[in-house]
């Protein structure tokens, strides 16, 4: 792609999403999402590829029906009340609707049947924008408007996604769906803690943005896409699988690292608030999910490659790629944990 396009669609992105972020209008934050849907589009279908083209209609379907949703429920909204501005949603209709508008853009079960489709037809770079940027504004309208939602769908809905998200996971060998399905299962352990704590939200989006742009980099350094790949990567760089298979613990949530924060003060928030019960079917949602994140490290680390290969196998292979990006990525997605007092201090 020409220098100059990747500019500009990059900074459309990055516009989309400051305007949703600045406005406390509907129209704004509209706009906002709009553009970065419009920018994302060109950068998912660059490669020509059946499936690729696939992906972007799919994507592009899925988020333009959103955003009609967005637009009707908060014109109906301004017509009940008399204002655009985000503070005042009092029509309980247009709330649930822009909620469940809400959930389809960033993929919450039971909506969420297009993210690993998309996903998997997308190369690892754009599935990265896909699966932390563009969460970005989508999270921002939930956070501003989380006290208007109705507290006992917004746990359903937390629920839902970490179950239909470990349980969506299990079965996969392509790599770019089992991350889906991790996407699914983190967006529901944030939304449960919206209502109570949302600066948890917050950094349990954040802690996601660092995990799963370390996964992804790693996958992109290592050229893996299947599982069955994963098995080759030990002799080219054992460094790095052995820093992969500790990351993809992290993504399952497994102390010391950084993964394990979030979920620990969530499920705390939730038992402190007098909901026992959901913390415990979050918690054993999560061990649903760290099964396959283990079954991933099982392939890296401890399997061999059962193919024969007649040529000679690269040993370490130099590669031309920026490691320095993955090299930040992987240490704040490994050693945050001992940081939590003063990550706290931040959010809060």
């Amino acid at each position: 792609m020409n220098p100059y396009v990747l500019a500009t669609l990059l900074s459309s992105l990055g516009l989309g999403t400051t305007l949703t972020f600045a406005s406390s209008h509907w129209l704004l934050a509209w706009m906002g999402l709009e553009i970065n849907t419009l920018a994302i589009v060109p950068l998912m279908a660059q490669h020509h590829h059946p499936r690729a083209v696939e992906a972007t209609t799919k994507y592009f379907l899925v988020q333009a029906t959103a955003a009609a949703v967005i637009l009707f429920a908060s014109t109906t909204n301004a017509w009940v009340t008399g204002e655009w501005n985000m503070s005042n949603m009092s029509d309980p209709v247009a709330t649930t609707m822009i909620l469940a508008a809400l959930s389809l853009k960033i993929g919450l079960a039971p909506v969420h049947f297009w993210m690993p489709e998309v996903l998997q037809g997308l190369d690892l770079l754009t599935g990265l924008i896909l699966s932390t940027w563009q969460k970005l504004a989508p999270f921002a309208l939930i956070i501003q408007t989380s006290q208007t939602f109705d507290p006992l769908l917004l746990t359903a809905l937390g629920l839902t996604s970490t179950l239909v998200g470990g349980w969506g996971g299990l079965n996969q060998t392509q790599l770019r769906e089992t991350l889906a399905y991790s996407s699914i299962a983190h967006m529901g352990w944030m939304i449960i803690v919206l209502q109570h704590a949302p600066h948890l939200t917050f950094l349990a989006l954040l802690v996601y943005i660092l995990m799963t742009s370390a996964a992804f980099l790693t996958l992109k350094l290592s050229y893996a896409t299947k599982i069955g790949t994963l098995a080759t990567t030990w002799s080219k760089s054992p460094l790095l699988t052995s820093t992969a298979a500790l990351m993809l613990l992290s993504l399952g949530g497994l102390p010391p690292l950084t993964g394990f924060m979030p979920k620990w003060l969530i499920l705390q928030e939730l038992a402190s608030q007098g909901l026992p019960l959901t913390a415990t079917i979050m918690a054993l949602a999560a061990l649903i999910s760290l099964y396959f994140y283990l079954r991933l490290c099982y392939a890296m680390t401890l399997t061999i490659s059962p193919n024969t290969i007649t040529s000679t196998t690269p040993w370490r292979a130099q590669t031309n790629q920026a490691s320095t990006p993955l090299a930040l990525f992987t240490v704040a997605a490994l050693g945050l944990l001992p940081m939590t007092p003063t990550v706290m201090m931040l959010v809060i």
